[in-house]
C-alpha cells in the first residue's frame, strides 16, 4: 500500500462532474484548505478514474476495504481518522476522495503541484490496480443541470459558477413553460430576431434560446444570468458572491 503524507486538500462537495472540482490554480484565500495526515494512495484504471471523478456513484466494495481506515485528517494537534479516504490516479490525473463515511465520493479535491508530481513519481514503472465495478453499464448523461465538459471547456471557475447559475434560472422558465416569459427571454437575449420571435410556440422558443445561451460565456450570458435570476434570494446570493470573489481577487492583483 503506497501513502502520501501531509497532503493539502481543498473539498468540493457533491460535485459530479470533474470540471467543478477545481485545480490549484483555482483556489481562492476564502476556500477551506484541510490537511490530510496519511492518505492512501491508488494508482486505478482509466475507466474507475473516470467513474470517480464525473459521478457520484458507490464506490467498488474491494475498493472501500482497501482503504478502509488508513486515512488521517490533521487540525492543529488533533488526529482523526476518516473512514474512506484516499487519492486516485489513473497515470495522467489525480483527485483526493473522501465518502465521510458512506460508499460515495461525496467529497473531492486537487492537489497542489508538488503532491502531483510526487504521486506520478511513486507509481513510476507500477501498473495500475483493478476494482471490479458496474463500469460496463455505466454511461454519464449530461443534461442542463449538469452541462457537457466541452459546454464549459476554457471558462474560469467565476464563469462556470455562473454558467450554472443561469442554466437554474432557465429550468424554472422552462418548468413553468410560459409563452410570454418564454418570448420575453428570448427576445432579451436576441432582440434582433423579436419579429420573429412573437410567433414562435414555447417548443421553438426554448429550442433557440437554449441553444443560444449553452455555448460559451460572455458578457451577455452574464447581464442575462443577472436579469434571469433576480428576485430570487437563493440565487441572488450565489451571484453576488462570484461578484465579491471577483472584485477581492482584483484587488489582490
Amino acid at each position: 500500500m503506497l501513502y502520501l503524507h501531509d497532503v493539502w486538500v481543498n473539498w468540493f462537495e457533491g460535485e459530479e462532474n470533474g470540471y467543478s472540482v477545481c485545480y490549484f490554480h483555482e483556489w481562492r484565500k476564502s476556500d477551506k484548505i484541510e490537511l490530510l495526515d496519511q492518505v492512501p494512495l491508488l494508482y486505478i484504471t482509466d475507466d474507475l478514474f473516470d467513474y470517480i471523478e464525473n459521478d457520484m456513484d458507490d464506490l467498488p466494495i474491494a475498493m472501500l476495504d482497501t482503504i478502509y481506515r488508513r486515512a488521517y485528517s490533521r487540525k492543529g494537534q488533533e488526529r482523526s481518522v476518516l473512514d474512506y479516504a484516499c487519492v486516485i490516479t489513473d497515470g495522467k490525473e489525480i483527485l483526493a476522495v473522501d465518502t465521510i463515511g458512506y460508499q460515495v465520493p461525496i467529497r473531492k479535491s486537487r492537489l497542489i503541484p508538488r503532491q502531483e508530481q510526487l504521486v506520478f513519481d511513486m507509481i513510476e514503472n507500477k501498473k495500475p490496480q483493478s476494482f471490479k465495478f458496474n463500469g460496463a453499464a455505466y454511461e454519464k448523461e449530461y443534461h442542463m443541470l449538469s452541462m457537457a465538459p466541452e459546454l464549459v471547456f476554457g471558462l474560469t471557475r467565476r464563469e462556470r459558477q455562473l454558467k450554472h447559475l443561469l442554466m437554474m434560472g432557465l429550468d424554472q422558465l422552462r418548468t413553468a413553460n410560459n409563452l410570454k416569459e418564454l418570448r420575453y427571454w428570448l427576445t432579451e437575449w436576441d432582440p434582433k430576431n423579436y419579429p420573429f420571435i412573437r410567433f414562435m410556440d414555447e417548443d421553438k422558443v426554448w429550442d433557440a434560446l437554449y441553444s443560444g445561451v449553452k455555448q460559451g460565456w460572455s458578457v451577455a450570458h452574464e447581464e442575462l444570468c443577472a436579469k434571469l435570476i433576480k428576485g430570487q434570494p437563493f440565487l441572488e446570493k450565489i451571484y453576488e458572491t462570484e461578484n465579491n470573489q471577483e472584485k477581492n481577487t482584483s484587488t489582490q492583483k
